[in-house]
């Protein structure tokens, strides 16, 4: 935990307004409802702008629209992304280098950047090159020719297979696979040939991925993961993807083979994706939607088939009706025969 900061630095850190006492000291971060005198905590949802007046943190974030009943205050267009960075600011741990610690298994050729801890159990093949202040936690495989750009940090479990290269300031979770082959047979007879799978993973810089999540070697050439993309855990992510900048993939989603996300690409929990689709930029896809066509860049989908969201919704509203509905139908078609017998044939 960092020392104590003044309210007037905090504000200044985020580009905020102080309302209140700017040299109050602040020692860290809380919930509204569990913060303490000297913590800071912040409302992002209106729903709960009454428990701003009762908490008992001594400052709080808040929207400018927001009440500050009061009290001690840091006004900020958005209170949810200001206090992360609180929370980075307060939590922040400097970086210190261990070195190639006992137990860990280095081939002579590899090439280990300044600054860097390899922890016990950790093995590094031949032809490795690692960056600055990289951090290689326990039982983490670097399989021949992969590259580390700087500041990296790879949890216990993790695999990263031949050839694949991460950029700068990549954190990848607890048991996370890069660059497994990709899923690719081809028909023989009754049987599967498989199709070698000899491309790699390319990570670009800021992508953090998180626990048990899988991403495959391209076939041929590059599964790519774009700058600062976010990827959750249990994520499948199959053979020459592209992943555009900064998007998000949440847990379970499933993207087949040569899907390739636009930038800014939101996918739900549960997603699934056909091979060879395209999501256009800053699209949206809501959690358990199944994709089976090209979408268009700032699409809103979900359902499976995914479809309109708000179409979907109206769709919805229908569907407990359905039931009800077909008797009605069904009454409705019965009194139409009868009318249509009684009418006279029109003569010609």
């Amino acid at each position: 935990m960092t020392a104590g900061k003044t309210l007037q630095e905090l504000a200044d850190h985020l580009g905020g307004q102080v309302t209140g006492d700017p040299s109050l000291c602040i020692t860290g971060l809380g919930t509204l409802d569990n913060a303490s005198e000297g913590q800071i905590t912040f409302l992002a949802n209106p729903r709960y702008a009454a428990k701003v007046e009762t908490t008992r943190a001594s400052a709080v974030v808040l929207p400018p629209t927001a009440d500050t009943f009061g009290r001690n205050a840091i006004v900020v267009a958005n209170p949810y992304l200001a206090f992360a960075k609180l929370l980075m600011l307060f939590t922040r741990q400097p970086h210190l280098a261990r070195g190639i610690m006992a137990g860990a298994n280095v081939d002579k050729g590899a090439v280990i950047g300044q600054q860097a801890t390899v922890y016990p159990g950790a093995y590094i093949a031949e032809g490795v090159r690692i960056g600055d202040r990289v951090t290689i936690h326990p039982n983490v495989t670097l399989y021949a020719g992969v590259v580390l750009g700087d500041d990296v940090t790879l949890h216990a479990g993790v695999s990263v297979r031949e050839g694949c290269r991460l950029g700068n300031r990549v954190t990848i979770h607890n048991g996370t696979v890069i660059g497994s082959d990709g899923f690719g047979y081809a028909p023989d007879g009754t049987a599967w040939f498989k199709i070698p799978q000899i491309g790699i993973v390319i990570i670009e810089d800021d992508v953090e991925i998180g626990a048990n999540t899988t991403v495959d070697r391209a076939a041929l050439e590059v599964t790519r993961i774009g700058r600062g993309t976010k990827i959750d855990n249990l994520v499948q992510i199959a053979h020459n993807c592209t992943i555009g900048e900064d998007c998000m993939v949440v847990a379970q989603a499933g993207i087949a083979g040569s899907v390739t996300l636009g930038r800014h690409v939101v996918l739900g929990g549960q997603v699934a994706i056909v091979d060879h689709v395209v999501i256009g930029d800053n699209a949206m896809i809501s959690g358990q939607s199944g994709v089976f066509n090209t979408v268009a860049a700032g699409a809103v989908l979900s359902g499976t088939p995914a479809i309109q969201h708000q179409s979907r919704l109206k769709s919805a509203a229908v569907f407990p009706h359905l039931p009800e509905m077909r008797k009605t139908l069904a009454k409705l078609g019965g009194r139409l025969s009868k009318v249509e017998e009684r009418l006279e044939p029109i003569s010609a």
